[in-house]
């Protein structure tokens, strides 16, 4: 269990593909104009990475050193060709406009790179847990990024919801500002850049606070009182 954990923190947190890493950018820059383009391309990566990686781990054995990546590129596209048809089929309109971006996927390097480095070293439930951890750190990270280019450029979240709850959830969108113009910059690509900046900025002051010695922070509390 606190192997799991460990996984689950490394692959939401500590290892973050889109954070720390800094995988995945191409697509992660592109759709995260709204909460639900990012939600859309996150699952959908999520559930690349948790069925090659289970897949990976289960032929490790049998597939020889010398031919290994070919092998894992021919899995993770035949997976994404599958997700890209039932996007196609039950999700047409957000499969519209994700686009090219669906087919990418594979080239996504996070994916082979967890299969590389995991998935062909460990067992499947490991494995498993591992691609749900780095997927949904990779969703995380569109979903806020998408969140904050939504709000600043439209006033606005989870616009075009229906597109992947039906069309019942067309009341799902909240607005945050009323009456209000849009700032276009947000939701161009410029604006991607800065969001992500400030979120990885954000994400080392958080570190670097957490890091710090328990034993420094109550020496400076000494220290403060006593003078």
């Amino acid at each position: 269990m606190d192997s799991y954990t460990k996984i689950l923190k490394n692959g939401l947190w500590e290892n973050n593909q889109a954070f720390v890493a800094l995988l995945g950018l191409c697509p992660l820059l592109a759709v995260s104009n709204t909460v639900i383009n990012g939600l859309g391309l996150g699952i959908a990566t999520m559930l690349t990475l948790i069925l090659s990686n289970a897949i990976v781990s289960l032929i490790r054995h049998q597939v020889g050193s010398e031919i290994r990546l070919p092998v894992f590129v021919l899995i993770i596209a035949s997976i994404v060709t599958a997700i890209e048809l039932i996007m196609n089929a039950f999700f047409y309109e957000l499969y519209l406009i994700l686009g090219i971006f669906i087919p990418l996927i594979v080239t996504n390097c996070s994916i082979i790179g967890r299969a590389e480095a995991f998935a062909s070293k460990n067992p499947m439930a490991a494995s498993i847990v591992d691609g749900f951890a780095m997927g949904l750190g990779f969703t995380a990270a569109l979903v806020i990024l998408g969140a904050i280019r939504e709000v600043l450029g439209s006033g606005t979240l989870f616009a075009n919801a229906q597109l992947m709850f039906g069309e019942g959830a067309k009341d799902m969108v909240i607005y945050v500002f009323n009456d209000y113009g849009g700032f276009l910059l947000a939701i161009l690509p410029p604006g991607a850049f800065i969001g992500l900046g400030f979120i990885i900025a954000l994400k080392n002051v958080i570190d670097k606070k957490l890091s710090k010695p328990a034993f420094q922070q109550v020496s400076v509390q000494i220290t403060t009182t006593k003078f």
